[in-house]
């Protein structure tokens, strides 16, 4: 895990947001909707292109259409990502504003996977010993698989019909993946959209990830927290974080389940990528991700949301202050209220005590870097967690065998969640039907294990609850 944060980093983003009425899709909406594109074009270099965030328009309204989203659909009609414009990109943005058609343009920072920064974890490096002809057992050290409070009660869930995620599809959205890995043979459905980055570290990551969701049953590596289930990927790299999520909803069914394993640098350090992370946020800050957001969530989709590394308290007045470069329609999504994307958020908690032989707190306590406030709904593990990739529990020079006890971050706590999200689904869909985003998200907030005080970290930093699949299925 010893990769430069440097490396793993997409590229900036120019986001246009024209003017536009939040109506139902009709042809005078789409008319005008071509004739801004069209003028808002010539102002562009060479070579670049303004591309439709949430796809062609003429499919848009079939896309939305039996959700909640139909009646203000033209909304999206006006959400522009510039595809192919290279440096400059803040003076591209001031001349796009000075234009009658733009309510908004502004630069997204480029986004991270949001593994614990270096200081905050373990880093043991990749094992250069050759593996050996089978590889052990490994799911012992899965402590989060096991009965709550340490875990999530997984291994309880499996002995339900539809614990194991039967029936349930899952999409991850990141940069990059291995799903020719040992443990990723069954129920994997690849790479779906976008370009997966080349960087070692992206892959890593995302093979972390698929693991801890939906590693194979066998007698070997590591065991998924839903092995039924139907795992795909988006990779955020060719088209931006946005335009990924809503490609990634298109191909949900209501009632599945997206991952966002991504975190940018937020204002409290003027948008830098720092090494450590600090002042990293959720996603959703940005206009246009939490447009998608909100539209994965208006088709069904339960979306959960890494909550980011930058130990940040987003009660905080300065995510209130509303950038002049945003639309004068933005809210703060971390108020909730109106401003609510409908997402569950994910803090990262502190394993038990002695686990791996390491000390990182108070169990289900807010680990330092996590950030934490009242629109945080739930926690998963942030350190300690085995999983694919990476190789220092097993390396050698084949990637497809390499497995990793030191997994972190809100990149760790989110698949936990994810997998006790899907578990949760696919158990209610055996009983009496899958649930909606709001009424898993609520669910996850009333049960689970409580949070815990830490030295400096009170539970009133609030991160949440960790799940317990028997307390969230079993009748109150």
């Amino acid at each position: 895990m010893a990769s430069q944060q440097s490396e793993l980093r997409s590229p900036a983003e120019l986001i246009v947001v024209t003017h536009g009425a939040g109506t139902a899709i009709t042809p005078i909406a789409l008319s005008d909707s071509h004739s801004a594109q069209a003028r808002l074009t010539e102002l562009l270099p060479a070579g670049s292109e303004l591309v439709r965030i949430f796809g062609p328009a003429n499919r848009l309204e079939r896309r939305l259409t039996g959700t909640s989203r139909l009646e203000t659909g033209a909304e999206y009609l006006n959400y522009f990502y510039v595809r192919g414009a290279t440096g400059r990109l803040d003076e591209l943005a001031e001349r796009l504003r000075t234009a009658d058609d733009v309510a908004a343009a502004y630069v997204k920072p480029p986004a991270e996977p949001p593994i614990a920064p270096q200081g905050a974890r373990a880093i043991t490096g990749r094992s250069a010993a050759e593996a050996p002809p089978v590889t052990p057992d490994f799911a012992m050290r899965q402590g989060y698989l096991d009965a709550a409070p340490q875990g999530i009660d997984a291994r309880w869930a499996w002995t339900v019909p539809g614990g194991r995620g039967t029936g349930v599809r899952v999409v991850d959205v990141e940069g990059a993946w291995r799903f020719t890995h040992e443990d990723l043979q069954v129920n994997q459905g690849g790479v779906i959209g976008g370009t997966p980055s080349p960087e070692q570290g992206w892959r890593d990551h995302g093979t972390a990830v698929a693991g801890v969701i939906s590693g194979d049953v066998n007698a070997y590596g590591i065991t998924g927290i839903v092995p039924e289930a139907y795992i795909r990927a988006v990779s955020i790299f060719g088209s931006g974080s946005a335009s990924a999520i809503r490609s990634a909803a298109d191909a949900l069914n209501p009632g599945d389940v997206m991952l966002l394993e991504l975190h940018r640098p937020g204002p409290r350090f003027a948008y830098a990528n720092r090494p450590d992370q600090r002042g990293y946020i959720a996603i959703e800050w940005w206009p246009d991700d939490f447009a998608a957001i909100s539209y994965a969530v208006g088709k069904g989709v339960v979306v959960v949301e890494a909550g980011g590394n930058g130990g940040e308290d987003l009660d905080a007045a300065i995510y209130d202050s509303r950038p002049a470069e945003f639309p004068s329609t933005w809210r703060n999504p971390f108020r909730g209220g109106e401003a609510d994307s409908g997402a569950i958020i994910v803090g990262a908690g502190a394993p038990p005590p002695g686990f791996h032989g390491r000390d990182n707190g108070t169990a289900r306590s807010r680990l330092p870097f996590s950030n934490y406030g009242k629109r945080v709904d739930v926690q998963g593990w942030g350190l300690e967690v085995t999983t694919t990739g990476y190789g220092d529990l097993q390396g050698g020079p084949d990637e497809d065998l390499w497995y990793t006890d030191v997994f972190s971050g809100t990149s760790s706590a989110s698949p936990i969640v994810v997998g006790a999200v899907t578990s949760y689904q696919g158990m209610s869909a055996a009983a009496a039907g899958r649930k909606s985003p709001a009424e898993v998200r609520a669910r996850l907030r009333e049960t689970g294990s409580p949070q815990t005080d830490a030295a400096d970290r009170p539970a009133s930093q609030r991160i949440g609850n960790l799940p317990d699949l028997k307390s969230m299925i079993l009748p109150r």
